[in-house]
């Protein structure tokens, strides 16, 4: 008499193709067009958002129909996850598109390499010549002062810091994260020009873009040196270095990465900053190279002047000028990312 073998169930339940969010996507997005013309919306905002409702809904719908609940509101969450990374995804590719765009209509090398000079705001021609030497001493000079004061006071709070003190600098430093740029500008020009009597110039701007700076790096460094292992400082400690060295040799090439990225955080945020740069460093259309004596430009104000100007020549100026601001930010990054990866300690076996 032969025995019947019965195969144990699978473990494994029904599953919906690979392919299915791809088809789910597309069939959403065919639908959303379909009423946003038949409702007559004009707006394609409008078209995404209905788009993301209809295939969070229909993901899910099917995920109950095939796979269960259980699986369906994974399937839920990874929708919603997708959804929002296209919506902060969109606006930052339609920014760069429409820069670019606008952009390169006179953005050359005669756009780079000459000021504004006597040209008038409603003229075709002229450049950004001085704002990109202006930009460039203020951040410069801004970073000098702000980054080994931020360092130095992440180093303190992090590694010694342990009373009253340390908390009293940790609320003031929270305390600068938001202060407003008009607030650090209106301080320097009445200490710095009023009390004190200097003049307008690219050393008062970068001050105030310091007081920016400062508590960006504070912070974001303080946190990449908490990410630092105990067990590296504990070791080196017990091979009897010294803990100034311990911080130097181990603890800042460990944490080089994260503080390079916060320091680059930090010279994106002054980079644009406007209010600071019309307060202290005033309006220069020719090219001025000594940051400490007389007013200087900044693309930043060289933009909105351009743009308040209010004719076409005006406006691609304008936007030349901001793809070249995020040009500059964007070789600051990469040269960042560069630095980070030559300095971070190397692994192997």
């Amino acid at each position: 008499m032969s025995a019947t073998i019965v195969k144990p169930a699978s473990l494994q339940g029904a599953r919906l193709p690979r392919w299915t969010p791809a088809v789910v996507a597309l069939g959403s997005a065919a639908v959303a067009i379909g009423i946003g013309v038949g409702a007559d919306l004009h707006s394609r905002i409008q078209w995404g958002l209905i788009a993301a409702i209809l295939y969070i809904v229909a993901s899910y719908v099917l995920a109950v129909a095939v796979e269960g609940t259980r699986q369906a509101k994974d399937r839920l969450a990874t929708s919603m996850v997708w959804v929002m990374f296209l919506l902060a995804v969109v606006p930052l590719a339609s920014l760069i598109y429409e820069t670019v765009e606008r952009g390169t209509t006179v953005f050359n090398g005669y756009f780079l390499t000459h000021s504004m000079g006597v040209v008038a705001d409603d003229e075709p021609g002229g450049g950004i010549y001085h704002a990109i030497i202006g930009t460039l001493e203020q951040v410069l000079l801004a970073s000098v002062i702000a980054v080994p004061i931020g360092l130095l006071t992440a180093i303190y709070l992090v590694e010694y810091g342990r009373g009253k003190l340390s908390k009293v600098v940790t609320f003031f430093v929270d305390v600068m994260t938001g202060i407003p740029s008009i607030v650090a500008g209106l301080f320097v020009l009445s200490f710095w020009i009023l009390i004190l009597g200097f003049d307008f110039s690219g050393w008062a701007g970068a001050m105030a873009l310091a007081i920016l700076m400062m508590p960006v790096i504070v912070r974001s460094t303080e946190e990449m040196l908490k990410l630092v292992p105990n067990e590296l400082r504990e070791a080196s400690l017990a091979l009897g270095i010294p803990k100034w060295r311990t911080i130097l040799k181990v603890v800042l090439p460990t944490a080089i990465g994260g503080i390079t990225t916060g320091v680059m955080l930090a010279v994106a945020r002054i980079a644009g900053e406007t209010a600071p740069v019309l307060l202290l460093v005033w309006v220069n259309p020719m090219i001025n190279t000594n940051p400490f004596e007389g007013s200087q430009a900044s693309l930043p104000l060289y933009i909105y002047q351009q743009y308040a100007a209010g004719n076409q020549a005006g406006y691609d100026r304008a936007w030349a000028a901001a793809l070249a601001l995020i040009g500059f930010i964007m070789i600051l990054n990469l040269a960042a990312r560069g630095v980070a990866r030559w300095k971070a300690p190397k692994t192997g076996r």
